[in-house]
């Protein structure tokens, strides 16, 4: 199978899908995982937070944790995206190179705008594809609820995906751990609703068995 994780920035493909992401790995499927930006930002006050070098370095180091050899990097401007043919076209582009099977995104609702504008292009740009889930990968809540109905084990990993968090160094030292309490508290809860110990849970665009 082949496999597309999109995320906005580096560190959103490893908080929503990354025990997934490992899984298909260890399945011997080809996963690629595409951040649009280059994940530089700066605080509102002008003082710089990461820089796309740090970025680009903590990013290579989590992919490879999860055991993913394909880390592709669009280096699109952080926070400045938007909805628009040339976001659909960008990640259209990348769909059809590598002809995937399956694709996890942002969920649309995401009240980050550059969650939401990369989950809603990729409803467009992969709408040939026959699998598309969307994945929360922030913990602010929104006025919508999000329809997780897809679960996926991820038990055996789970310290997997908790170092790979982790790799982003930068964030981690920002949010600290309860960064990662509430994720593992997430991936805990999910897990609970289908009798496992941890499991990451997707929105369901579409899924072709």
């Amino acid at each position: 199978m082949k496999v597309l994780a999109i995320g906005a920035h580096f560190d959103d493909i490893e908080l929503g899908c990354g025990g997934t992401l490992a899984r298909h790995v260890a399945r011997e499927d080809q996963v690629c995982m595409y951040v649009i930006t280059d994940s530089e930002y700066r605080g509102y006050d002008g003082t710089m937070i990461r820089t796309r070098d740090v970025a680009q370095k903590e990013g290579q180091s989590a992919a490879r944790i999860l055991g993913v050899d394909n880390l592709v990097c669009q280096g699109l401007k952080t926070k400045e995206l938007l909805y628009s043919v040339g976001l659909i076209e960008v990640i259209n582009r990348m769909v059809d190179e590598l002809e995937v099977d399956i694709v996890y995104t942002h969920w649309i609702h995401d009240v980050h705008q550059d969650h939401s504008a990369v989950g809603r292009a990729t409803l467009n740009a992969a709408r040939h594809v026959p699998r598309i889930l969307m994945y929360r990968s922030n913990w602010y809540a929104t006025s919508v609820a999000f329809n997780g109905s897809f679960f996926v084990d991820i038990s055996p990993i789970i310290e997997t995906k908790v170092a790979a968090i982790k790799a982003h160094q930068t964030e981690y030292r920002k949010y600290g751990d309860r960064w990662i309490d509430f994720v593992v508290h997430q991936n805990r809860n999910s897990g609970i609703e289908v009798e496992v110990e941890y499991a990451e849970v997707f929105e369901v665009v579409k899924y072709l068995w």
